[in-house]
């Protein structure tokens, strides 16, 4: 029996495409399982081959499993209300960019873009596995620089929170309420041939 609702049921594309897409969700509720090394190391190995500029590959992932030395670090820089439910996560993420291109120093305009590239094939390959995987920018992003020793040429990202499906209703009760695969906005919304013609 499925913990969470299917997002097939509660989701539906406009115009034909690959349910890989509906079914990606941003869920909170997991089961404290580890994620182990082998599962996580198929997640990096997608986002491995995103696109980037120059094949810079800008991206770089620094993580801590539930039960490693690095837990504290990582969990720490969440936001409390984050805290509530990545307590039961596998694997804590932080995803950096590095803000200058490797080859000549000079500044990568689209580092963060690519880096987006690169965290989006990891969800969508954590889908696939059916794991839970939940990017978030609820963190002290320069705590995560200190603690991290992170240096200045990297853009502090994101974080992610990576783990096995749980109960929802073990959630607090505000948190389980948001337990529904959301939905999108219309394509005209975002959209327009020509000249910008957003409100």
């Amino acid at each position: 029996m499925p913990l969470s609702p299917d997002p097939l049921s509660v989701r539906q594309a406009d115009h034909p495409i690959q349910p890989l897409f509906l079914q990606r969700w941003s869920s909170r509720a997991m089961n404290g399982q580890p994620v182990s090394a082998s599962d996580l190391a198929r997640l990096f190995e997608a986002a491995r081959w995103a696109p980037s500029t120059y094949n810079e590959q800008e991206w770089r992932f620094l993580y801590a499993h539930r039960d490693g030395p690095h837990w504290p670090t990582f969990f720490d820089l969440l936001m409390e209300a984050n805290q509530v439910w990545c307590r039961q996560a596998g694997v804590l993420v932080v995803v950096l960019s590095h803000k200058v291109f490797s080859r000549n120093g000079k500044p990568n305009p689209v580092h963060t873009f690519d880096a987006g590239l690169a965290t989006q094939n990891l969800l969508l390959q954590a889908t696939t596995m059916g794991l839970v995987s939940h990017p978030m920018a609820g963190f002290d992003r320069a705590r995560a620089r200190l603690a991290l020793k992170i240096p200045d040429a990297y853009e502090v990202e994101a974080m992610i929170a990576i783990g096995h499906p749980g109960d929802p209703s073990s959630l607090p009760p505000e948190l389980a309420a948001l337990e529904v695969p959301s939905g999108r906005k219309p394509i005209a919304d975002f959209a327009r041939e020509g000249l910008f013609q957003f409100s």
